[in-house]
């Protein structure tokens, strides 16, 4: 059975992804900072192929050790998905450095972080292994106060070619997925107009589907995708 490290799975699309690889026949093991509810119930509807570490990305130093450490050290993985992010959202004017740097700690340092724990331990196992990256449609189109953040995901996908690149003849694979505007709680915060007038932009006048972006990273994870690596995959319900 395959194991995934799967980031942020305690709600939104880290949550969805969780449960499309396990559907799939795949174990994962689980990183976030809290346990909540669903995950719990998750978990105990897939008894033995699920395990969970409570990490902080915040701390990027940390984190290559807590969990390719004890935890993972001695197991084979043959899959990551970086999906965990924070936002910091303002004016480019308004920019100040606190904020930026914790948000780069999490979003670009520590999937870095992660990243060089994952190919240390498939060339370790000898295994093949597959990478994906939640990246953000605002790489592409860029949105008003949301350049910082864009920025980090832009450094992620820089990131992800490279490593594709890098890689690649060892069998691993790296590739991103480019979610549009999804109801979570990084988007909570916008005001019903605005919501209106990001879904009247997309081809199909609705918001992303996290179902679908899950069902998207599982795919990349999978041997059905073998040759698909280096590239972006934008699932933003035709945003752009």
């Amino acid at each position: 059975m395959p194991t995934a490290l799967v980031t942020g799975v305690s709600r939104g699309l880290g949550l969805a992804i969780a449960g499309q690889l396990l559907a799939g026949g795949w174990a994962v093991c689980g990183i976030s900072r809290e346990e909540s509810p669903a995950w719990l119930a998750l978990a105990a509807a897939h008894p033995g192929r699920v395990e969970w570490r409570a990490v902080d990305l915040a701390r990027p130093g940390d984190v290559e050790e807590i969990v390719f450490g004890p935890w993972l050290a001695r197991r084979p993985v043959h899959a990551l998905v970086s999906n965990a992010a924070i936002a910091y959202d303002d004016l480019i004017s308004n920019l100040q450095l606190p904020p930026l740097e914790a948000m780069f700690a999490v979003n670009v340092f520590s999937p870095m972080a992660l990243v060089r724990g994952a190919i240390r331990n498939m060339l370790l196992h000898d295994v093949p292994g597959s990478i994906v990256h939640v990246s953000s449609v605002t790489v592409e189109t860029g949105a008003k106060g949301l350049a910082m953040y864009a920025a980090t995901k832009g450094a992620i996908e820089a990131f992800s070619r490279g490593t594709a690149r890098e890689w690649g003849s060892r069998g691993i694979r790296s590739n991103c997925v480019v979610p549009g505007y999804m109801e979570t709680e990084m988007t909570a915060t916008l005001t019903v107009e605005q919501r209106a007038k990001i879904h009247r932009r997309a081809a199909l006048q609705q918001p992303t589907d996290p179902t679908s972006v899950a069902a998207t990273v599982a795919f990349l994870l999978s041997e059905r995708a073998g040759s698909i690596t280096g590239q972006n995959f934008g699932v933003d319900a035709g945003y752009r």
